[in-house]
């Protein structure tokens, strides 16, 4: 056996250990991450993006001393898709969270696992929104589901911690407690900073709720757009700032939830200001102008919110010496409607909800002020985060690196298109799934549980108001996008795009076998309202009996719904009449009473949802109105309300859905009463 001296061996020892300390040198110096997201924030309500109607200032000086990304997309416009998108760099079909109702599986591998076996610091605190625990992170604390507000309760490894407090200032404060008190000093990070704000129902903070009172905010140019020119989806969507934004949205309701203090302070702010609109007295054109800027003034008091809480995360930095070894990114997890086609939520593969925010701030690597228009994607979040730690990129990522961007650089083989696939439908706001693919000058989009297509020239019509799709002039064009649009998908491994659809077919037939199996049940029986309400009733694939002792004292007002825009049952009175709805998918049926009901006399209302889909509304125990229905496809989003409709809205409800009146011995059955039973009920 070869030996060695001694003092060679010593030597080289030596030269080991003076290596493996350099590489602790040099891991101690690579960058730290803060990866700062909000939730449906537009980048047309950032000023560095050019915003008309608002300012950010700490956002924008994130723009001034990095990078902005003008051709930044999302590959899924919604919350929870988006997330998992950065967390896998994988599209939704492959990481398998590919709408809000999945759950996410956190034993796959994603980037933070990575970089903590690297040796960063990993940190995830505000919105998770995956249902499942964080999985890869030394230091977690996370929103239940949306999380409220105000007074979150936060999931954390050691269970729920409550908080008092507006919910963005406590994430920015939990943010910045992580990096003062419980940074590990002796490693990088990568802490992803994520707000509820400014997601939907738009609750601004108490030193916010009068912002902007004294101003008035610019309309889009297509707030009374009507969808014509375009598929037949554009037209059976849930999302019209006209008829879709509920009370809450509005602020017209009291806030549960809210501490006294926290009450009185609100009271303060929108009484008033709701005052003076009932006396107003709206109609027509001035009445969606005024619901628009009720809306976009509470959805900017929360983007300021973020923006300021940004402000105290960045002088942190500079005060400890950090913000130069530190990339700060700001994005969004996806686009958003400001009023645009009339609208407000995401979902669709058009521009507003398509784009998302992207800003880099790296000093020393990226230009100040600087601006780039590839083409990009939440798909290259992942990569990115490895590339810029040194870690080697798993080749099962599907996304980019936009480290050579970032440096200036131009790659030749940067993609010239992108691809989008959205899948929640039935869901909230009704909008067909749909994939597209994206060039610099053009987009193809395709409905194809309806089976039709949109194409847009967006260097002509940037505002996507007129498909030329089946154009002579466009059929080049469409061809060629056509071919795109099947590469990418064999590219992305996308290899049933359409195979929900021969299920959907039979969709029906399966939920009316299904509720035949139900037995009849009384789920729920309150003697009046006031009394807790259960937030897990399924009413989906079941027979329904719901009614109540009503003592109205007008001729409209909800007495009982579950659910909203896309899927749901309202009992309620229009115009004198009782009327019983159900919504699925979006699509509204309604069974009108014959006969009216007189203001303040007590009146037994029911309504009936048979198992073949039938609907009966029957007041004092008799049926005075019948016609078709539908089942319910799923559980409603939107939970259950008594003497209103609080949520987003079931029914098209022409006055205030709030009952001015008394309700009794209000009851929910899964199942049909007979008549024996309902005239016993009817007569009490």
């Amino acid at each position: 056996m070869m030996r060695f001296p001694r003092s060679k061996l010593c030597l080289q020892a030596l030269v080991v250990l003076l290596s493996i300390a350099s590489l602790a040198e040099a891991a101690d110096k690579r960058p730290n991450i803060l990866f700062i997201f909000t939730d449906d924030h537009a980048p047309h309500a950032i000023g560095a993006y050019g915003s008309k109607i608002n300012k950010t200032p700490h956002m924008d000086r994130l723009a001034r001393e990095g990078m902005i990304f003008h051709n930044s997309f999302c590959t899924n416009s919604i919350c929870g898709p988006s997330r998992a998108v950065i967390l896998t760099g994988k599209h939704s079909h492959l990481n398998g969270f590919m709408t809000n109702g999945n759950t996410f599986d956190g034993s796959q591998q994603t980037f933070p696992k990575l970089m903590r076996k690297a040796g960063y610091q990993t940190a995830m605190i505000g919105k998770w929104h995956l249902k499942t625990e964080p999985t890869g992170f030394d230091f977690w604390e996370v929103l239940i589901g949306q999380g409220p507000y105000y007074n979150p309760p936060m999931r954390t490894p050691a269970g729920t911690r409550k908080y008092t407090g507006y919910t963005t200032s406590i994430i920015t404060d939990i943010t910045l407690d992580f990096l003062k008190n419980k940074r590990d000093k002796e490693k990088p990070f990568v802490l992803m900073y994520q707000h509820k704000a400014p997601h939907r129902n738009w609750a601004p903070g108490p030193g916010y709720l009068n912002m902007y009172d004294d101003v008035t905010i610019p309309e889009p140019a297509t707030l009374f757009d009507k969808w014509e020119n375009r598929t037949s989806a554009a037209k059976t969507q849930t999302m019209t700032v006209e008829r879709h934004l509920s009370v809450n949205d509005l602020k017209l309701n009291t806030p549960r939830g809210l501490t006294k203090e926290q009450l009185a302070v609100w009271n303060a702010a929108y009484g008033p200001k709701n005052e003076a609109f009932r006396k107003a007295k709206l109609e027509g054109k001035e009445l969606v102008r005024w619901k628009y800027q009720r809306y976009i003034k509470d959805y900017l008091r929360c983007v300021a919110a973020v923006d300021d809480g940004i402000g105290q995360i960045l002088k942190y930095l500079d005060d400890e010496n950090l913000a130069d070894n530190t990339i700060v990114i700001y994005s969004s997890d996806q686009g958003f409607y400001l009023g645009d086609h009339g609208w407000y939520d995401k979902r669709w593969m058009y521009e507003e909800s398509l784009r998302m925010p992207l800003i880099v701030r790296w000093p020393g690597v990226i230009k100040p002020g600087s601006a780039n228009h590839h083409l990009v994607q939440n798909l290259d979040y992942a990569e990115t985060f490895l590339d810029v730690a040194g870690i080697n990129i798993p080749d099962d990522m599907q996304g980019h690196s936009l480290l050579p961007l970032f440096k200036g650089e131009s790659p030749a083989d940067w993609r010239d298109s992108i691809y989008y696939h959205y899948l929640e439908f039935p869901g909230a706001h009704s909008v067909r799934r749909h994939y597209g693919v994206r060039t610099r000058t053009h987009k193809l989009i395709r409905y194809y549980n309806i089976d039709e297509w949109e194409l847009f020239d967006l260097s002509k019509d940037p505002d996507e108001l007129v498909s030329v799709h089946g154009k002579e002039d466009y059929a080049k064009v469409q061809k060629d996008l056509e071919q795109e649009i099947l590469r990418l998908q064999k590219l992305y491994a996308d290899n049933e795009p359409e195979k929900s659809v021969k299920k959907r077919k039979t969709n029906a037939k399966a939920l009316k076998r299904k509720a035949r199996q139900v037995k009849l049940k009384k789920v729920l029986h309150l003697e009046k309202p006031g009394a807790p309400l259960p937030k897990d009733l399924d009413p989906s694939a079941k027979p329904l009996t719901v009614g109540a002792w009503c003592t109205p004292e007008s001729g409209d007002g909800v007495l009982v719904a579950q659910g909203g825009e896309s899927t749901g049952y309202s009992l309620y009175l229009a115009g004198g009449k009782a009327r019983f709805a159900v919504r699925s998918g979006g699509e509204l049926k309604v069974v009108v009473s014959d006969l009216k009901i007189e203001a303040g006399k007590r009146t037994h209302i029911a309504g009936t949802l048979a198992a073949t889909g039938k609907l009966t509304v029957l007041v004092n125990g008799k049926a005075v109105g019948q016609g078709p229905g539908h089942l319910l496809p799923s559980k409603p989003f939107d939970g259950l309300s008594v003497g209103d409709d609080t949520e987003s809205l079931v029914a098209n409800y022409t006055a205030p859905t709030k009952l001015k009146g008394s309700l009794e011995d209000i009851r929910i059955y899964w199942g049909v009463l007979d008549a024996k039973e309902i005239r016993a009920w009817a007569s009490k």
